[in-house]
């Protein structure tokens, strides 16, 4: 049965914390690794029905537990089965050990294993409490299924992955199915962990929700509407264009001015109510030729642009997309730091030799700058987060975040957005088609339409991202930026 708790994280050691706690309260915990097993079991049997041997591999914890379970549970269905152990199973403690006594398929040791046409792999060595590089023992079966291109249903998580960050820890399965219980964990959606499990199914096994919520703190989850919706804007009757805000996206000059118009036109149909692109003279002419709803302002200097600022209803701005790297980027963007500022690309470049003059600028509360870097413009900005490799993703956003006093996307095929207060969102609903030029420039306006609606700087980012992907599926493969502008939505 999928967990209702699904859509929650949980970290292994949280997961771990989940599982005490469970026994403590009196619920049998070899119970709960006889269902897990019974789930693995009847996922294979569903997904893999024409499955000539199934050949379950088993470690020396309780993933290894579930493992042995799952080895029963195929055999009384009457498939042939085989089993693989890793070390003496005769050493192992509790439930696993349970679960190895009660097993009535006499197993092998690892390396015994030799693939063949109609196997099916199940996966039960290390599951998501892995650490460290995998044993060259289990590195070498991990290499020669691979090779076979014998299929793997992972137990938990893909031997070889850290459930926390998604990172392979010396080599690992990749996997067409994994089964975890009760709900996720950060290296089931982090890359390349997604990509290695495969379809995830996630099994309620019978963990109070109370239980699994107690442990659960909420500050690290996927990225979905139920995350941030309540903070979007609504249209009410008396709604006019200056309700909706004004946002300003700064324009580079003459060949490189596309970009400033793709985010403007993102901000514009993300339901800002107003858009100006700030040009320089010298891309006026180019510009004005090509734009229509977006309104046009000469901005030459930061001179100008602060005379400009006797308009009070100019709430946010966009800085980066084709603008250039230097000291004009430097000073427009910390002319604007009363306001709300989206800092992309370019933006973020210029600030690469004096990262703290820019977060000094917006250190004071509430929230008002949104940084979009990818990997290498986050290694520009953090050159200390970005080297630890001791630090996930998620770390990694946060750390930035509450250093830069700004909601943070890391973006890439896992894009993860932190908040300086700890929050983090991973999202999971991007294509890998919308890894296109272009693409950062759309986001970017889509950010700032929000922003300049009156969403908070971390929802308007969550959004932002969530709301990039969606229009990125509904473009479909091949698409450029303007067809994926085309495709920008209000929620």
């Amino acid at each position: 049965m999928m967990s209702p708790l699904a859509n929650l994280l949980l970290s292994p050691e949280d997961m771990a914390a989940v599982d005490r706690a469970a026994a403590a309260s009196g619920i049998d915990s070899y119970g709960l690794m006889e269902k897990a097993g019974q789930a693995v079991a009847a996922s294979a049997l569903r997904h893999f029905p024409e499955g000539l041997r199934f050949v379950v591999l088993c470690g020396p914890g309780n993933n290894g537990g579930d493992g042995y379970v799952a080895a029963r549970a195929l055999r009384q269905s009457g498939v042939e089965v085989r089993l693989f152990h890793l070390g003496n199973p005769k050493t192992l403690k509790g439930d696993a050990a349970r679960a190895f006594a009660e097993c009535s398929v006499v197993g092998e040791t690892l390396g015994g294993y030799s693939p063949r046409p109609g196997d099916v792999v199940i996966d039960a060595i290390f599951g998501a409490g892995l650490s460290r590089p995998v044993p060259d023992e289990v590195a070498a079966v991990i290499a020669g299924i691979a090779k076979a291109n014998v299929p793997v249903i992972a137990v938990d998580l893909p031997s070889g992955l850290d459930g926390r960050s998604g990172q392979v820890l010396g080599a690992a399965f990749r996997a067409v199915h994994t089964v975890t219980f009760v709900t996720r964990k950060p290296g089931h959606l982090l890359m390349p962990g997604r990509d290695l499990c495969g379809v995830l199914e996630v099994f309620d096994i019978g963990i109070p929700a109370r239980i699994v919520r107690a442990h659960a703190n909420g500050m690290i989850a996927e990225n979905t509407p139920a995350r941030w919706q309540e903070d979007l804007p609504t249209a009410a009757t008396d709604t006019h264009k200056y309700k909706r805000g004004h946002l300003v996206v700064f324009s580079g000059g003459a060949t490189a001015a596309g970009a400033a118009r793709m985010s403007a036109m993102a901000g514009l149909k993300a339901g800002a109510g107003l858009v100006t692109i700030a040009s320089p003279e010298q891309a006026l002419a180019v510009n004005a030729a090509r734009l229509t709803a977006i309104m046009l302002r000469t901005v030459d200097d930061e001179a100008a642009l602060r005379a400009w600022f006797t308009d009070q209803r100019l709430s946010t701005f966009i800085l980066g997309p084709g603008f250039g790297v230097g000291e004009k980027a430097r000073q427009f963007a910390l002319a604007v730091s009363d306001r709300h500022l989206v800092l992309d690309a370019d933006g973020i470049t210029s600030f690469r030799d004096e990262p703290q003059r820019l977060f000094d600028a917006f250190a004071d509360r509430p929230t008002r700058l949104v940084l979009t870097p990818h990997e290498g413009e986050f290694a520009r900005l953090f050159p200390d987060i970005a080297a630890d490799d001791a630090l996930s993703k998620v770390d990694k956003a946060r750390a930035a975040a509450a250093r830069a006093h700004a909601a943070i996307i890391y973006k890439g095929a896992d894009s993860v957005i932190a908040a300086p207060d700890g929050r983090a969102l991973i999202n999971a609903n991007a294509p890998p088609w919308l890894a296109t030029a272009g693409s950062g420039d759309v986001l970017a306006g889509i950010i700032g339409g929000l922003l300049a609606q009156g969403t908070p700087a971390f929802e308007a980012a969550a959004a932002g991202v969530w709301l990039h992907g969606l229009a990125g599926q509904r473009a479909g493969k091949g698409l450029t930026a303007e067809d994926l502008v085309a495709h920008v939505a209000p929620f």
